[in-house]
């Protein structure tokens, strides 16, 4: 049985509509702002206004997350080197504000600064004293802060420091020996000091070390300066003396001939150029010169140097006290990293500066720890292995830097004594023909004329001091020579002692006013 069909309704859907005849609300524009309708009459494109930011991409992201590190941790580090130096300004201050006499002069510090192996710039010790330790950053506000004097005293060459020390010991043993006098001004001077006067001043002062290589010609310089003799030598004399005696520069003699060859009749030989002399052109000055008679030369015993019979001390007398200044110059492609480290860390060793300057200020000293000698050591002994250094290992690390090819220093110096040397026979002979006029000289000797006997003497005496000073400055400064002592020096030298660290309160403060 079938159902029946449905029954149409009476009631029809409604037909469905068009999405374009479906009206569009009215969009009320956004208020522009002054400054876009005036930068859109500027001719700036309107899409540029309705750009929405977006996430950079992710080589963007890396490139300004390292150069938004590397700027903010170089910001950082030098905000903090200013927050040091303006810490210690404020602790010393006060010592410049002492009420002093009209007369009365500061205190005065010398500075030694001897040149780092390896690095042909001489001065890197003491430029590295007035960046951290004088200008820029930390020590000439304390300095100035705290009114202190300085002396710089740097070496160009290795050795220096130690000759530098010597001499001034010297003078000041001669001065208190009665063998020079003191230098006096042509008009009477209020603030001349007497030459105990300025010893009391340096006494008082200090004496600022810079690294280790300084300590070892500092040591040397000290003792040879006490222990030797008083005797004015001067050092371009004295080896001009064993160069003539080692004769380099000596002309070779002449072959003689065979006696039987070239007889005339009777006893007298021929007149060959070897037995007529050198030839010089006849002068009429030539009578006159003989006839000058020279003065006599003294035949009696020649007096001896003033200075030479004066003994040396048996006790060196005290010292300015010692300032140890760590110094670590680092040259040489290997140790680039380390530069670059040290270049983001300056507070360290602006901190360090500081320190040291507070120090020297504050003068707080305790006595020189020495060296502990073996126990059969001889008592005037300058280099000897210790069993325990004490204040002579200061900085011992800094040794480590130097580069690998300082080691072949004295085998550099030979070589060149060896190649100037074989050089200098070929120039010595044109020197010599042309000055006995054996020949003319050529078109190039006659437009550049080669140098003259006595200019070569002088140009191997300069090089000669040259070598010998570099030579003996290595051996004192090399990493496997320990710094020279005295048991002479025993209660003569001083030690600045650390500062103690500043409190947290002034560290809090110096902040709260940095920002």
């Amino acid at each position: 049985m079938s159902s029946p069909p449905p029954t149409p309704s009476t009631s029809s859907a409604p037909p469905p509509i068009a999405a374009q005849d479906v009206p569009k609300l009215p969009v009320t524009p956004k208020p522009k702002s002054g400054i876009r309708a005036a930068l859109e009459f500027t001719g700036i494109p309107p899409s540029l206004f309705e750009k929405k930011p977006k996430l950079p991409s992710r080589n963007w992201l890396i490139f300004i997350g390292v150069t938004s590190s590397i700027v903010g941790y170089y910001v950082y580090d030098r905000r903090e080197c200013k927050r040091i130096r303006r810490e210690y300004e404020e602790r010393v201050r006060h010592f410049a504000e002492e009420k002093t006499g009209k007369f009365d002069l500061p205190r005065k510090v010398t500075v030694y600064g001897a040149k780092w192996p390896g690095d042909e710039d001489w001065d890197r010790s003491t430029r590295y004293f007035r960046k951290y330790l004088k200008a820029c950053h930390i020590c000439l506000p304390i300095f100035v802060a705290a009114a202190l004097d300085y002396q710089i005293i740097g070496g160009k060459k290795h050795g220096d420091i130690a000759t530098r020390v010597a001499n001034d010991v010297k003078d000041e043993r001669r001065l208190a020996a009665g063998l020079d006098e003191p230098w006096q001004p042509p008009m009477v001077n209020p603030l001349q000091l007497t030459p105990e006067q300025e010893r009391q001043r340096k006494l008082e002062g200090g004496t600022v070390i810079i690294g280790r290589h300084t300590l070892k010609e500092y040591m040397s310089g000290l003792i040879r300066g006490w222990t030797s003799s008083l005797e004015r030598v001067d050092p371009e004399d004295e080896l001009a003396r064993v160069l003539a005696a080692d004769g380099r520069f000596d002309e070779p003699e002449l072959e003689e001939s065979p006696s039987p060859v070239g007889e005339l009749d009777g006893d007298e030989p021929i007149p060959t150029p070897s037995r007529l002399g050198t030839r010089t052109p006849y002068s009429p000055f030539d009578s006159l010169k003989k006839s000058v008679q020279q003065p006599p030369r003294p035949t009696g015993p020649v007096a001896p140097e003033p200075g030479a019979n004066v003994p040396p001390p048996d006790r060196i007398p005290p010292q300015a006290p010692l300032l140890f200044v760590p110094f670590t110059n680092l040259v040489g492609i290997k140790l680039i990293p380390l530069m670059m480290w040290d270049f983001f860390n300056e507070r360290k060793k602006v901190q360090a500066g500081a320190e040291a300057a507070y120090s020297l200020i504050l003068n707080q000293t305790r006595p020189f720890v020495p060296p502990t000698l073996p126990p059969f050591a001889s008592e005037t002994s300058e280099s000897v292995g210790f069993v325990e250094e004490g204040d002579l290992a200061f900085d011992r690390a800094s040794e480590s830097y130097y580069k690998s090819s300082t080691a072949s220093l004295p085998a550099e110096f030979a070589k060149a004594r060896e190649e100037y040397y074989k050089s200098a026979v070929e120039k010595l002979k044109t020197a010599r023909a042309l000055a006995r006029r054996e020949r003319e000289p050529t078109d190039d000797e006659l437009k550049t004329p080669p140098p003259t006997e006595v200019e070569l003497h002088a140009e191997r005496l300069k090089k000669e001091m040259r070598w010998t000073g570099e030579e003996k400055g290595w051996e004192i400064i090399k990493p496997d020579a320990p710094a020279k002592w005295d048991t002479r020096l025993d209660g003569a030298l001083k030690v600045f002692v650390e500062a103690p660290p500043l409190p947290p309160s002034t560290e809090v403060e110096v902040r709260k006013e940095d920002a």
